[in-house]
């Protein structure tokens, strides 16, 4: 059957019109595939790792610092999310089950205690029931590093052994069903590359979302490192407000945050946000690359633990000027940055602190 001109016309408006694709739907694609599923699937990765290194630490066929070792890697792949918490693990507060921070009356030590106390031999359904303070990696690395426990004495071991296996299966769990609802049909990657859908009207609300993500985490990290400074507290340095100060952990956790933000400005092939400042906008994105360079060089200065660069006056300037540098960045990103990719972010879940 023959078509008619007519037809034929409206039938290539329609196929031009679909090779036309948006920019931002470009981007948001990209960025999904480029950035987001890898580093969800490198999270559910570590988890593996983190809940076999508790099993096999339990079982005597395993040292503490290979545990230790499997735990700052579930640990850092965490910390590099922080800037991609879009989809399922920005609702519900499930982040609480993988990290309880602020912990600001040391909650984890003490319901660690109290529900060993009531449950010596906790079971993954146990936990499952239980606070979020005692799910996650903060009650992980208690038991790990806490100088109150020894590890080496049987009795401990065998005290502590349930919870650690029961949070390592938690973690795998938890991982996997978020990477699981990534990877659905129509999950959360499939809403980030292909509009409208009931997540997204437009690619513009997914771009929009990518930022505030990456904007919050920036902020993010100018509280864990302001809180344990002292910028709340009239300068009084508070140690153990750190994130990860146990394991002095703080700081190459911000360099993990810090990179995965990198990752979303960048993308994988230079198709990250990056990519929708056209050559009118050049000054802007030589001002973030500039930016994101020097707070890397600073970062890469600061080569001691936290805790001990908080202890004498050119450890806190340091860390100050590190600083300052990471509210340049935010600053960038929440005001020129968004202003010209026409995104409003409204609130911020860090405002306020």
């Amino acid at each position: 059957m023959m078509r008619s001109p007519f037809t034929i016309a409206l039938a290539g408006l329609a196929l031009s019109a679909c090779s036309q694709t948006d920019p931002q739907q470009t981007t948001s694609a990209a960025l999904t595939e480029g950035v987001l599923v890898p580093a969800y699937s490198s999270w559910v990765e570590t988890n593996r790792q983190l809940a076999s290194s508790g099993v096999a630490f339990c079982a005597d066929q395993q040292d503490l610092a290979t545990a230790r070792q499997a735990f700052l890697g579930a640990q850092s792949a965490w910390a590099g999310l922080q800037p991609m918490l879009v989809g399922p693990m920005g609702e519900g507060n499930l982040s609480w089950q993988v990290q309880f921070w602020p912990d600001k009356k040391n909650l984890v030590a003490r319901q660690v205690t109290a529900l060993l106390n009531k449950t010596p031999q906790v079971t993954p359904a146990i936990l499952d029931k239980s606070s979020v303070v005692v799910q996650g990696l903060t009650a992980y690395e208690y038991v790990l590093y806490d100088t109150s426990i020894d590890l080496n004495d049987p009795a401990q071991k065998a005290r502590y052994c349930p919870l650690l296996t029961a949070i390592g299966d938690h973690q795998q769990a938890l991982s996997t069903h978020v990477l699981e609802q990534w990877q659905a049909e129509d999950g959360i990657s499939a809403q980030l590359k292909t509009f409208p859908n009931e997540r997204y009207a437009e690619p513009t609300e997914a771009i929009a979302e990518l930022l505030r993500t990456q904007v919050t985490a920036i902020d993010g990290l100018k509280k864990k490192l302001g809180t344990p400074m002292g910028r709340q507290s009239k300068g009084t340095p508070q140690p153990y407000q750190a994130e990860a100060w146990r394991s002095n952990a703080s700081m190459s956790n911000v360099s993990a945050t810090l990179a995965g933000a990198e990752k979303i400005w960048h993308g994988a092939n230079n198709d990250g946000i990056q990519a929708l400042l056209g050559d009118d906008n050049k000054a802007l994105k030589d001002k973030i690359d500039a930016a994101y360079a020097e707070t890397r060089a600073q970062l890469a200065t600061l080569q001691r633990p936290l805790s001990e660069m908080l202890k004498d006056e050119q450890g806190r300037k340091s860390l100050n000027d590190f600083y300052e540098t990471l509210n340049i960045l935010h600053r960038l990103h929440e005001g020129e940055l968004a202003r010209t990719l026409g995104i409003q972010l409204g609130f911020n879940a860090n405002d306020g602190d």
